[in-house]
C-alpha cells in the first residue's frame, strides 16, 4: 500500500475506533436518561463503526498484526512505555492541575496496566499453560484476574459483581 493511502487508512480506523466508543458511551447515557429507541439507535450505529474499523484494521494488517509471539513482545513493550512513561505523567500534569477525577482514574488505568505487563510478562517467559485460562475484567477500571475472582478488585475496590468472564 502506498504511504499516504495507508496514512489515511490509519486515520480512517482510528477516527471510526473514537466513533464506536463515543457512540457506545452516548448509548449508555441515553438508557440512563430512559430513550431505549435512541440508546439502541446509538448502539446500532456504534456496531456499524466496528465494523468500519475492522475493514480498515485489515487492510493494514500485515503492518500492525504481526505472528502471536512478536504481538506479545510489542503488546509488552507497549504496556510498559504506557506503565512506567505515560500514565505516570498524566497523573502529575491531572494532580498540579487539581484535577482529581482524571488523576483517580489514571492512576487505576495505570495499576491495571501494571497487572496487564505481568500477565504479559509470564506469558513471555512461558510460564503460563497451554490449557484455557478463565480471565476476568473488571467493569470499572479494567484490571484483569486470572483464574480466580477477588471479594473485590485491588485497585478500584468495587465489589466481585462488577467483573465480568472474558472468553
Amino acid at each position: 500500500m502506498k504511504e499516504k493511502t495507508r496514512e489515511n487508512v490509519y486515520k480512517a480506523f482510528i477516527g471510526e475506533a473514537k466513533a464506536y466508543f463515543r457512540l457506545a458511551a452516548f448509548a449508555e447515557r441515553a438508557d440512563d436518561e430512559e430513550f431505549p429507541q435512541i440508546a439502541h439507535l446509538f448502539r446500532a450505529i456504534a456496531q456499524a463503526e466496528h465494523v468500519h474499523a475492522t475493514n480498515h484494521l485489515k487492510l493494514l494488517e500485515d503492518l500492525i498484526v504481526s505472528d502471536s509471539d512478536t504481538n506479545l513482545r510489542e503488546s509488552f513493550n507497549r504496556e510498559k512505555t504506557v506503565t512506567n512513561n505515560i500514565y505516570p505523567e498524566l497523573i502529575k500534569v491531572a494532580e498540579a492541575e487539581g484535577e482529581k477525577r482524571a488523576s483517580i482514574t489514571f492512576t487505576h488505568a495505570r495499576d491495571a496496566e501494571e497487572v496487564h505487563l505481568r500477565l504479559y510478562e509470564r506469558a513471555l517467559l512461558n510460564t503460563m499453560s497451554e490449557k484455557d485460562t478463565e480471565y476476568y475484567l473488571c467493569s470499572v477500571c479494567g484490571y484483569v484476574v486470572e483464574k480466580h475472582l477477588p471479594d473485590k478488585c485491588p485497585v478500584c475496590g468495587v465489589k466481585q459483581d462488577r467483573f465480568k468472564q472474558i472468553a
